[in-house]
């Protein structure tokens, strides 16, 4: 029976011992002000790691339009990756994919069994950020839903 992927709810740390060498975390973009906030996370979740981050945006296109972003929401979007990942203190590499879909994009930038960092704020509704880890769960991924309080964006 081949397993489904995992998900965990405010990981305490990352177990060390999972990982034998260089570990590859995929946080999705989703919000700016949350997605700073998971970054810092990951930073407190991985420490004694030697980790790197694939920040991942996805830029949906709607089906009757070409398959082109335009030059200026492209840059913007690129803009705002890179200055996130500055302020990260590991390493950080951005990608901004071309999609017809959120799920889409996601499904075509992650590797198989890729580990995900996703951030939520809590409320009593699932939220767009928990459905997107169950997705990424129901692929096959394992997956850290990460609860941010309000205040840490703020910070």
């Amino acid at each position: 029976m081949q397993s489904r992927g995992e998900l965990q709810i405010d990981p305490g740390k990352l177990d060390k011992d999972a990982f034998h060498a260089e570990v590859e975390l995929v946080v999705p973009y989703t919000d700016p002000d949350l997605t700073r906030a998971l970054l810092k996370r990951a930073a407190a979740l991985t420490a004694g790691l030697q980790a790197r981050i694939a920040l991942v945006a996805v830029h949906s296109v709607p089906f009757p339009a070409d398959l082109r972003c335009p030059r200026n929401e492209h840059a913007f979007l690129v803009e705002q990756l890179m200055e996130l990942a500055a302020e990260c203190p590991l390493p950080v590499n951005p990608h901004v994919v071309l999609a017809r879909s959120r799920e889409e994009g996601f499904r075509y930038a992650l590797r198989p069994d890729s580990t995900v960092l996703v951030g939520t704020y809590r409320h009593l509704w699932r939220t767009s950020e928990e459905r997107l880890a169950r997705m990424f769960v129901s692929d096959g991924h394992k997956v850290a839903l990460v609860h941010i309080e309000k205040e840490e964006t703020s910070a």
